[in-house]
C-alpha cells in the first residue's frame, strides 16, 4: 500500500506533483492546519504530515496520530511543532535548513540598509508631499563592525554579504570552529565583546531556553551608544520591551525587526517608534524561497517514506538515500543485539558500549546507535522508539560510548555491544552474513554462531556430559519443537551456552523446567 501524505498549510503544486510521480499518495487540504479538532480527527490515516507555519502539531493531534512516521516542515523553524511529544511518539520532524537561507540572510541586510538610512519613514514622508531631506541623516554600513549572534547557515551567509560591503565582522557562536570563522573571514568572540563592539547587531540563531531575551536590558547597556539592531531569526530572542525603553533613551539608534515575541503581531512595544522598521516575519517570504522549501519538504518525505532516507531531521540522525538499503541489516542487528542484552538485564542500565569493526565502521553509526539503544531499553520501556531512544537514555543518565576499528578480525563487519548495570556487564557481539540476516557470534567471550529468531531460549550452563541430550528431552517431553540449535563453549568442562529458536511461543512452565535441569546456570525466553 502507498504510503498517504496530508499537507495541511499551503504548498507549492510542484510539490504535490513530486509525490504523486514518487508513488506517495497526497491529500492537499491547505486549510485543515488552522482548524486543530478537525486535523486531530483524519491524522490518523496519514503516514506523513507536510505543513508550514500556520499548523499547530500538539499533543492532542500527535496522540491521534497512530501512522504517523514523520512531518515535515517546509522552513526552518520548528516552534509549532511539539517535538517531545513527537520524539515519544517515533515521530520523525524534519525541516527544510537551506531552501530559504539566502532569501532570510538578504531580508537581514535590507533590514540593516534600511535601519541605517531610514528608508521606510523617509518613503512615507516623501509620498505624503514633503521634502524633508534634513531630516533623515543614516549612517554609512562601510567599515562600520558587525556583530553576528549565530554564524550557522543564514549567519554565515550574512557575514559573507557584509564583508562584501566592506564591513568588520564580529561573530558569537559557541559551535563556530577556529577554522571556519578564519575561512568565513570573522573574528569570532565572546558575547560580551560583541556587545561592547558592534556598531550594528544581527541574531541568527534559534530560539531555545538559553537564547530566549539573550538581549536583554543589562545587555543593551553595555553596547555602545548609537547601536542598531535587527532580528530575523524568532522572536523572544530580544526582550522588546527593553530595547524599547533603550531607543527612546536614545542609547540604541534604530532597530529592524522581521520576527515578534507574538505572533501575528497586531501590536508590540517596539510599534510606533520612529527609528523602528518592522515586517510581517518575511525572512522567508519571497517566490524563489517558497518554492524551495516545499521541493526540498517533499524530496525528503518521499525519501524517507519510500526509501528509509532521513535528511534534516531535528530529533534523528540522518541517513542517505544512498546507505538506507546498505545501513539496513546492521540496523536490524544492532536493535536485535540490543534487545538481547536487555531482556537479560534486571537492574537499570548506566553504560552502554559500542564497538563498531571493520566495514560497519565507515556506515552511519549515530543510527546504529540509536537502535542499538531501543532495543535494550525496549524491555523497561515498551515505547521507546529509535527516535527517542538517545534522548530518554540521556535523561536516565545512560553512558553511551561509541569506538570504531576499522579492521575486524574474523568477519567483514562486527558490532560488539557490552552493557553495565550497577556492579553487572553483559557482552555479546554480531554481524550479518551475505544473506543480509544478523547473526550472534559472540556472547560473553564464547563464540557462537547464532540467527535471531521470534522464540529464542538462552541456556547458560555448565559444559557436562548429558546436559544436550537432558535440554533436548525436556523441550521434546513440553511438546516444544526445535528449530535451530546452537552451541558454544568457552573450554571443555567450562561455561556453555547454547541458543534454541523454537516454534512458537516457549511456555514459563517449560523455562522453569530447563532451569531446574543439572548444571544449568541460567534459563530465560527471549523474543524478537
Amino acid at each position: 500500500m502507498a504510503p498517504r501524505v496530508l499537507i495541511s498549510d499551503k504548498l507549492s503544486p510542484a510539490a504535490i506533483q513530486i509525490f504523486k510521480d514518487r508513488g506517495v499518495e497526497v491529500d492537499f487540504q491547505p486549510d485543515l492546519g488552522k482548524d486543530k479538532d478537525r486535523l486531530a480527527a483524519v491524522i490518523g490515516g496519514y503516514d506523513g504530515l507536510a505543513i508550514r507555519s500556520a499548523t499547530k502539531v500538539t499533543p492532542k493531534i500527535l496522540a491521534n496520530a497512530e501512522r504517523l512516521k514523520v512531518i515535515g516542515r517546509a522552513g526552518i523553524g520548528v516552534d509549532n511543532v511539539d517535538l517531545p511529544a513527537a520524539t515519544a511518539k517515533g515521530v520523525i520532524v524534519m525541516n527544510t535548513p537551506f531552501g530559504n537561507s539566502i532569501t532570510t540572510a538578504e531580508h537581514a541586510i535590507a533590514m540593516m540598509f534600511a535601519v541605517a538610512r531610514e528608508i521606510p519613514a523617509a518613503d512615507l514622508s516623501t509620498q505624503a508631499g514633503k521634502w524633508e531631506k534634513n531630516r533623515f541623516m543614516g549612517v554609512e554600513i562601510t567599515s562600520k563592525t558587525l556583530g553576528i549572534i549565530g554564524c550557522g547557515n543564514i549567519g554565515s551567509i550574512v557575514a559573507e554579504r557584509a564583508i562584501g560591503l566592506k564591513m568588520r565582522v564580529i561573530a558569537f557562536d559557541p559551535f563556530l570552529s577556529p577554522e571556519r570563522a578564519l575561512d568565513l573571514g570573522v573574528e569570532k568572540v565572546e558575547l560580551d565583546e560583541l556587545f561592547e563592539r558592534a556598531d550594528f547587531i544581527t541574531l541568527h540563531t534559534p530560539l531555545t531556553e538559553k537564547t530566549r531575551n539573550v538581549i536583554d536590558a543589562k545587555a543593551l547597556m553595555r553596547m555602545k551608544k548609537g547601536v542598531r539592531i535587527v532580528n530575523c531569526a524568532r522572536g523572544g530572542l530580544v526582550d522588546e520591551k527593553a530595547l524599547r525603553d533603550a531607543l527612546d533613551a536614545g542609547h540604541v539608534a534604530g532597530a529592524g525587526f522581521d520576527v515578534f515575541t507574538t505572533e501575528p503581531a497586531t501590536e508590540n512595544p517596539l510599534f510606533g517608534h520612529p527609528a523602528v522598521v518592522c515586517t510581517p516575519h518575511l525572512g522567508a517570504a519571497t517566490s524563489e524561497a517558497q518554492e524551495n522549501v516545499a521541493l526540498q519538504v517533499a524530496e525528503q518525505m518521499s525519501d524517507y517514506l519510500l526509501r528509509g532516507a532521513v535528511s534534516n531531521a531535528v530529533n534523528s540522525p540522518s541517513i542517505t538515500a544512498e546507505e538506507a538499503p546498505r545501513l539496513k541489516p546492521f540496523v536490524a542487528l544492532a536493535e536485535k543485539l540490543g534487545s538481547f542484552a536487555g531482556q537479560l538485564t534486571e537492574s537499570g542500565v548506566t553504560a552502554i558500549r559500542i564497538e563498531y569493526e571493520g566495514l560497519v565502521a565507515d556506515m552511519n553509526t549515530r543510527a546504529l546507535t540509536s537502535a542499538a539503544v531501543t532495543g535494550l531499553l525496549k524491555p523497561q520501556l515498551a515505547d521507546i522508539n529509535m527516535v527517542s531512544a538517545p534522548v530518554i537514555a540521556r535523561e536516565r543518565g545512560v553512558a553511551i560510548e561509541e569506538v570504531l576499528r576499522e579492521v575486524a578480525e574474523t568477519y567483514d563487519s562486527v558490532i560488539r555491544l557490552t552493557v553495565t548495570a550497577g556492579e553487572f556487564t553483559r557482552h555479546v557481539a554480531g554481524t550479518v552474513f551475505a544473506d543480509g540476516k544478523p547473526r550472534i557470534i559472540d556472547i560473553k567471550g564464547i563464540e557462537i554462531e547464532a540467527a535471531f529468531g521470534p522464540s529464542m531460549l538462552y541456556v547458560t550452563n555448565e559444559d557436562k556430559p548429558g546436559y544436550v541430550g537432558a535440554l533436548g528431552a525436556t523441550l521434546g517431553a513440553a511438546g516444544v519443537n526445535i528449530a535451530t540449535f546452537n552451541l558454544g563453549r568457552a573450554a571443555e568442562g567450562g561455561d556453555a551456552i547454547a541458543i534454541v529458536q523454537i516454534d512458537g511461543e516457549i511456555p514459563d512452565a517449560v523455562v522453569a523446567q530447563v532451569q531446574s535441569l543439572e548444571h544449568v546456570k541460567q534459563a530465560r525466553a527471549l523474543r524478537f
